[in-house]
């Protein structure tokens, strides 16, 4: 299609639409151009309309990127249908690129015959040399293998607001709206809500809200009333089949800042104590729990990392629940006061948001790579509890799970999520408050025979005190204790003992979470896909699909890493190969065979981006042999 192609027509509202199962869009502009409000208001309305969603914002790491450039690039994905929708997608469908540095960089994403949606009146010289174009890739024919709609989307704002009193400036940061109010009219999208949320944001600048609102009209009745292409019809996809009850989006930030205030609740405790330092990408984690303050959450944000996951500690030695949070160079920095809280043995919950690295890496891009750091990387013999969230919904659980293991095993826990999990959205079925799990804290009250380090013979825990009850004065630090007295104590035999409590306590964990069980498949056959984390969509899919091909493949998800559950040896040896996709360069791969000796195979990717859904069922197949039963999932 050539740039001329749009031209004002009969009205398109008048086609048929075409009926899909599933779509993914992509709305990629400048840092500046509002792709991540695009896109959540998108996702909203694609929310209430009943579709399964999936979503993939991507931030640049520069703060402020120059204008134009390929590294300022902002980009909002949704993957969004008719039935399960897992992954945030693999090639789009639709790509709004607001300017030459949003097409270079984002257009090798886009499936053949895909649609690509331009803003013509970014394409100027300047912009396209920024971009590394040497020509105009709108004139040149080199997007020849896609549907190209060439919009001057900034003359029509322009002409949208005309008479309302914007500046320039504010003219063109409303540009966005015009970019989302055509492809809420492609996907027959409402745009009611986003009009009462534009009203809301802006009501105390009412000319700003009422051109932002004429600028999303003017996008969708663009829409309705031009002739795009002769090809392109308005896109219909229903609603997902889903269980009764009350949905909202929810993004894996939010789920654990949540899951962890029901944790709270459940462990019928008074106060959780975060103490976190801004790191991309954990800290919205502290922005959420700020707004929780009425459900007894204090939130302080520290001068550095190690004094925040201090003051954490300090909160659970008080009686709090304390947490903290981070990346993985600031989960190194915190890495000495880990170790003494392993050595006091008090709950603490350390939330780790993992990201590209090693060092500052890539910030704002997504990796597993922290998964040898939380399980190993402390001085000494410094065991803890390791658990990771799959998806943003289970995010809720992880929480409470991790809030219960810490004031039973009165163990520090690591809960490992990433930059994907922590930014992407999925529907969530928001559980009733009474189904809730509760698991009451006991502490102790009695001074008969107190020590601190007195244990639960059956978890191995140490009794949890807190300081000021009559008669259980008593001080703990890093330096080892005596196992019997709890005073400071150097003899050999004694820090054997104590080495040796410390693992029992976590390795019996293992008979208090549930049996490994399988995902999807069978318990035993020709290849087993073994994961963890954020990888559960791509493998999911991926392996549905092979299944379907008629391939004897299962996939195994783990929520519980250290320990791990004690059926996992067993299970894993009833297969025949084991692969292990990670976005690491092969670190659970290691633990697996560490622990038993079986012959998992590394599979890793790390380029910063979640993994597809065809390179995970690339990999089954090049594994299995299909026996040309089934068909496409």
């Amino acid at each position: 299609m050539s740039p001329s192609s749009v031209v004002p027509g009969a009205a398109k509202s008048a086609a048929l639409p075409d009926v899909r199962e599933r779509a993914v869009v992509r709305f990629a502009g400048d840092s500046g151009d509002g792709m991540q409000i695009t896109g959540s208001r998108f996702t909203m309305e694609t929310a209430l309309a009943g579709s399964d969603l999936a979503t993939f914002p991507d931030f640049p790491a520069e703060i402020r990127a120059p204008v134009g450039t390929t590294f300022g690039v902002s980009a909002f994905q949704i993957h969004f249908g008719s039935a399960e929708v897992a992954t945030a997608g693999d090639e789009l469908d639709v790509l709004v690129a607001m300017n030459p540095a949003a097409l270079t960089t984002n257009i090798k994403d886009l499936r053949p015959g895909g649609t690509v949606i331009v803003d013509t009146g970014a394409f100027t010289e300047r912009n396209l040399l920024k971009a590394g174009y040497a020509a105009n890739p709108l004139e040149n024919g080199s997007l020849s293998e896609f549907r190209v709609l060439p919009i001057d989307i900034g003359k029509l704002t322009e002409a949208a607001v005309a008479g309302l009193g914007l500046t320039s400036k504010q003219t063109a940061r409303s540009r966005n709206m015009w970019a989302l109010g055509l492809v809420l009219w492609m996907y027959g999208r409402d745009r009611q809500v986003t009009t009462d949320w534009l009203l809301k944001k802006f009501s105390d600048e009412p000319a700003i809200a009422n051109a932002n609102v004429a600028v999303l009209n003017a996008g969708h009745a663009f829409g309705e009333t031009a002739e795009l292409s002769g090809e392109l019809r308005p896109v219909s996809i229903g609603a997902a089949p889903a269980e009764r009850g009350t949905y909202r989006t929810v993004s894996g930030t939010e789920a654990i800042a949540w899951g962890l205030v029901a944790g709270l609740k459940a462990a019928g405790l008074e106060r959780m104590v975060f103490a976190g330092y801004p790191i991309t990408p954990a800290s919205p984690v502290l922005q959420v729990l700020t707004g929780l303050r009425a459900h007894g959450v204090v939130t302080f944000q520290a001068e550095d990392e190690i004094a925040a996951i201090c003051a954490a500690i300090g909160a659970s030695f008080a009686g709090s629940l304390g947490v903290t949070s981070s990346s993985g160079p600031g989960i190194a920095l915190k890495t000495e006061a880990m170790g003494l809280a392993i050595a006091t043995e008090l709950p603490l919950i350390i939330v780790d948001s993992q990201r590209a690295g090693p060092s500052t890496g890539l910030p704002t891009k997504t990796e597993q790579s922290d998964l040898f750091q939380a399980v190993l990387g402390r001085n000494g013999d410094a065991p803890l509890a390791v658990i990771s969230a799959s998806t943003p919904s289970d995010c809720f659980d992880v929480a409470i799970e991790a809030v219960r293991l810490a004031t039973k095993y009165m163990t520090p826990v690591f809960l490992l999520t990433d930059g994907y999990l922590a930014n992407a959205a999925e529907p969530w079925k928001i559980p009733d408050p009474a189904s809730l799990p509760t698991f009451p804290v006991q502490f102790r009250t009695d001074p008969e025979g107190f020590q601190p380090f007195l244990r639960n013979p059956a978890t191995l825990a140490r009794v949890w005190a807190r300081p000021g009850t009559p008669g259980l004065e008593h001080r703990i630090g890093g330096i080892e204790r005596s196992a019997t007295s709890g005073n400071i104590s150097y003899d050999p035999d004694n820090h054997a003992t104590m080495t040796e409590l410390r693992a029992a306590k976590i390795a019996g964990i293992a008979a208090d979470i549930p049996e490994q069980e399988v995902s999807q498949g069978e318990d035993r056959g020709e290849l087993a896909v073994v994961g963890w984390g954020s990888t559960f969509g791509p493998i999911h899919m991926a392996v549905q699909r092979a299944r379907a091909e008629g391939r004897r493949v299962s996939h195994i998800h783990l929520r519980y890493i250290s320990p791990f559950p004690r059926n996992l040896g067993d299970l894993l040896k009833r297969f025949d190969r084991v692969i292990v996709p990670e976005m690491n360069n092969g670190q659970l791969v290691m633990l697996l065979r560490a622990a038993y000796l079986v012959p998992a195979e590394r599979f890793s990717q790390v380029n910063g981006k979640p993994f597809k859904v065809s390179t995970v069922l690339d990999a089954i197949r090049e594994r299995t042999s299909g026996n040309g039963k089934g068909g496409a999932a």
